[in-house]
């Protein structure tokens, strides 16, 4: 029997639980008071504050299983190992253990515990600079390792990528050293950049061999880290051990270890299929879209993954709070399941259906994620609710067409006995033009594939070179907008955005004065420009009550008075009427209550958070102004503020 993704998922847990591991729960997927990033794309990313030296409530040994969303690969979906969705097994040593411990440990998890080939399992390490000495130390533990195993230990010095599709590698090489672009990490990347007061180290990885032929394409010898698919990374041991100064690279006084691994590439190896789909967590979603659509996966795999791997992402966006929109993480909800829309389709899975398809992802992970199953209800109306407005958008996509079609033909004309457009096109036949397609694109939400699916019906063509040129100026305009959101980094600290974050929590005590105590935070968006902040409310507020709240906040900051910080119990802290809070299971099971109290004795805001704060209101400069009011969904406003200096 196939050992499944919650059997892993439990083990690794209780494996690093016995070396004195607190288990904490997973961070939500939408980071919280975290302007710089849209998701939390790693497992590492939540713990950032405390391998920077932050103490953490529950000690030095952490371990987790982390929820993890990269929007950068919604397009990269159809193959057989990239998701959008993934979990990230994690420990993390704060200055506490290190290698010696560490290595043996997932060693002794991966081959004994779950029980993968140590035949099929390899490892790299750094290979070194002038600055920082290679990673001995790693490869003597792992050397030793594969030795009392009595398989082969040998090693192999690669360097580059490029260098290990030139070289390939010996029958009995088990680790390999990779140079700073592969083994190395810091925020910064290679060890040459680096700034001053980065800290970063050495990193060890381990693959587990599919056993696959070789594909030539990406080098005319295969090695652990080829990109053809034969080796797949399943784990990375991070050694935070260096900090870069003007003098060069020194050693920590505290050294960190950070561990990520990949839950369904592990489950994948334990299975020996490289195909990452097959495990027990996606295949259910795929045994029940083979009986919707009557098709097999292995005729129409891409269409089968998409469809998989979007309603999964859908769901555990949704049951963090995340609902379609058409900006920011909502936007990604509601394109996830627009693709999915149009790949149910192709397998013609009936419509309506794809929120069913969400109950067998809820039913695979709700023994671990609970808010899943208490959210049921709302995750399957939204997936719902979404597909039936796409469809409608659908439809009056296709009376669009129709219109550029008849343009089309008004527009062709014969030259030298051939049809072509009057303007510019990359095509000789009837065509639509790559203004036309990227306007249904952006417009209603029709994908290239459709257009030319539609086209191919009525005997004309697409134009995609034309498309392509403007869908590359479009991205670009929105890398450049959105770049630093993707980064993944610590949140924006600065003196303003402090004052920000303090001044939102007197904003929503006056909410909830004012309006009533039905009032919760649904979301907010902080930056050194303005607070942006979205709260439960079902109507628009008139102004005479925006001038309530602007006059009590202001009296706040008139007033004066302390800020404080309390941790405590997160169950304590729910049970308190007296801490307001939204979210509470993106929370850990240790939580902040940050209490604002003016020097008049009255307690303006205690509120969950965690999130940074000025000590003293009158560290808050400026009067506070509400710039705007609006919806921001159904139940849900927005108000946007500023302090006007």
């Amino acid at each position: 029997m196939k050992i499944t993704v919650n059997d892993i998922r439990t083990k690794y847990l209780n494996f690093m639980a016995k070396q004195g591991h607190a288990v904490i729960p997973s961070a939500a997927l939408v980071p919280d008071n975290d302007p710089t990033t849209l998701f939390t794309g790693s497992g590492m990313q939540p713990l950032v504050p405390y391998l920077m030296g932050e103490l953490h409530p529950k000690g030095t040994r952490l371990t987790n299983s982390q929820k993890c969303f990269r929007a950068e690969d919604i397009d990269e979906v159809g193959d057989n190992r990239h998701t959008t969705f993934f979990e990230m097994l994690g420990n993390w040593s704060l200055g506490d253990y290190f290698k010696k411990e560490q290595i043996p440990w997932m060693y002794e998890f991966l081959i004994d515990e779950i029980g993968l080939d140590p035949e099929r399992f390899y490892v790299t390490a750094y290979i070194g600079s002038k600055e920082v000495p290679k990673d001995t130390e790693s490869v003597t533990i792992w050397q030793n390792l594969f030795k009392n195993k009595g398989v082969s230990n040998e090693v192999a010095e690669i360097g580059s990528e490029a260098d290990g599709g030139k070289r390939g590698m010996k029958a009995d090489e088990r680790i390999f050293y990779y140079d700073g672009s592969k083994n190395w990490w810091s925020r910064a990347g290679k060890p040459e950049n680096m700034p001053v007061g980065e800290i970063g180290g050495p990193d060890t990885e381990m693959f587990y061999d599919f056993g696959t032929e070789h594909d030539s394409t990406y080098g005319e010898h295969c090695h652990p880290n080829c990109d053809c698919g034969r080796f797949i990374e399943i784990g990375n041991n991070v050694f935070i051990e260096y900090i870069k100064t003007e003098d060069g690279f020194k050693k920590l006084a505290k050294q960190n270890v950070d561990f990520g691994g990949g839950l369904e590439r592990i489950a994948a190896a334990c299975n020996n299929d490289g195909d990452a789909f097959k495990v027990d967590s996606l295949w259910s979603v795929i045994e029940k879209i083979q009986n919707l659509s009557q098709k097999n996966y292995d005729d129409y795999l891409e269409a089968f993954r998409v469809v998989t791997d979007h309603i999964r992402g859908a769901v555990f966006m949704i049951g963090d709070g995340v609902l379609p929109s058409n900006t920011e993480q909502g936007y990604f909800v509601r394109r996830l399941l627009r693709r999915a829309v149009r790949y149910a389709d192709i397998l013609e899975i009936p419509a309506g259906e794809l929120q069913n398809l969400g109950e067998s992802v809820i039913n695979s992970y709700e023994s671990h994620y609970t808010n899943l199953s208490d959210r049921r209800a709302d995750i399957k109306s939204a997936i719902a609710g979404e597909e039936e407005q796409f469809r409608k958008t659908l439809e009056k996509g296709l009376k669009q067409f129709n219109k550029i079609e008849l343009q089309v033909h008004v527009n062709t004309k014969e030259v030298n006995g051939k049809k072509v457009i009057d303007k510019s096109s990359a095509t000789t036949k009837p065509a639509i033009s790559g203004k036309n397609a990227f306007d249904l694109f952006t417009t209603y939400g029709f994908p290239i594939e459709l257009t030319e699916e539609i086209a191919a019906t009525k005997g004309l063509v697409v134009d995609k070179v034309g498309f392509e040129k403007l869908m590359t100026e479009h991205r670009e305009k929105s890398r450049a907008g959105s770049e630093q959101k993707f980064k993944g980094g610590l949140a924006d600290n600065s003196e303003i955005v402090v004052q920000y974050h303090t001044t939102t929590h007197l904003m929503l005590a006056a909410l909830r004065g004012i309006l009533g105590p039905h009032i919760h935070q649904a979301g907010s968006n902080i930056t050194a420009d303005r607070l942006r902040f979205d709260f439960t409310h079902p109507e628009k507020i008139d102004s005479e009550k925006l001038d309530q709240i602007e006059v009590w906040v202001n009296k706040a900051l008139q007033v004066g008075g302390n800020v404080t910080i309390e941790t405590m119990p997160k169950d304590k802290a729910e049970a308190d009427p007296t801490v307001e809070g939204s979210f509470w299971d993106r929370y850990p099971d240790e939580v902040k209550v940050y209490t604002v109290t003016g020097h008049d004795g009255t307690i303006f805001s205690r509120e969950l958070c965690g999130g940074p704060h000025v000590e003293k209101i009158e560290d808050i400069k400026g009067t506070f102004k509400i710039k705007k009011e609006e919806s921001s969904s159904a139940g849900v406003r927005r108000i946007k503020a500023v302090l006007v200096q």
